[in-house]
């Protein structure tokens, strides 16, 4: 029996769905209804869940910010596994929030070549606490990131604009540019390096988002 190599065990970067998990203002929290139960005596444990779409780890379809733009089924499935970098941003948490440009990242743009980017902001330490202060990414920020042809970039934070954002601008430049997005990563485990993505949303045909179980492992 051949024994699995440790350098390629698998990190997770997805938080744990609890009860106690933050979502955004407004949305649907998680319930679980138990149907039946195998401690009641019934032949099976059966349970209903209910909640956002937009929980934890997740992927956005561009239907999401887009008006006519594709729903989480359609969104190419290359996208969501495959060679990364993980970088980290060098920001602080500001009233309001900050944006994360390219002076900000502890990665040159020359050093990526890789199609996937993950962001590492520190901004939203804690999943079951919601703190409206997370940093977002600046709109030119994406425009460099697509220009070394990155296809999918995500984020420790639950959104890639600040929450008070109107104009969601950096939504917009990832829709104009066709990059997708992954939010509510957890990173703060994970060092700054290059690492095999596997983050692959459900098929929920018409859908605006699709939880992911992330994880990484090392290319080597």
């Amino acid at each position: 029996m051949t024994t699995a190599d440790p350098t390629r065990a698998l990190i997770d970067i997805s938080p744990k769905i609890t009860p106690d998990i933050a979502v955004w203002p407004g949305d649907s929290p998680v319930s679980r209804e138990v149907l039946c139960h195998l401690d009641d005596g019934a032949t099976v444990t059966l349970s209903t869940l209910r909640t956002t779409v937009h929980l934890g780890a997740h992927a956005d379809g561009a239907n999401h910010y887009g008006k006519g733009a594709g729903c989480i089924d359609t969104m190419p499935l290359e996208r969501y596994i495959g060679p990364c970098h993980v970088v980290r941003a060098r920001v602080e948490r500001r009233p309001g929030g900050t944006r994360v440009g390219v002076a900000d990242l502890d990665t040159p743009l020359s050093a990526i070549h890789h199609p996937r980017v993950l962001i590492y902001t520190g901004t939203f330490p804690d999943f079951t606490a919601w703190n409206s202060d997370f940093a977002g990414l600046e709109p030119a920020l994406v425009d460099l990131l697509a220009d070394r042809g990155v296809t999918l970039v995500g984020v420790d934070t639950p959104s890639v604009d600040v929450q008070e954002s109107k104009d969601l601008a950096a939504h917009k430049r990832f829709e104009a540019r066709d990059v997708s997005i992954l939010e509510g990563l957890r990173l703060e485990h994970v060092a700054s390096g290059t690492y095999e993505l596997i983050a692959l949303p459900l098929s929920l045909v018409g859908f605006d988002a699709s939880p992911v179980r992330a994880v990484l492992r090392s290319l080597t």
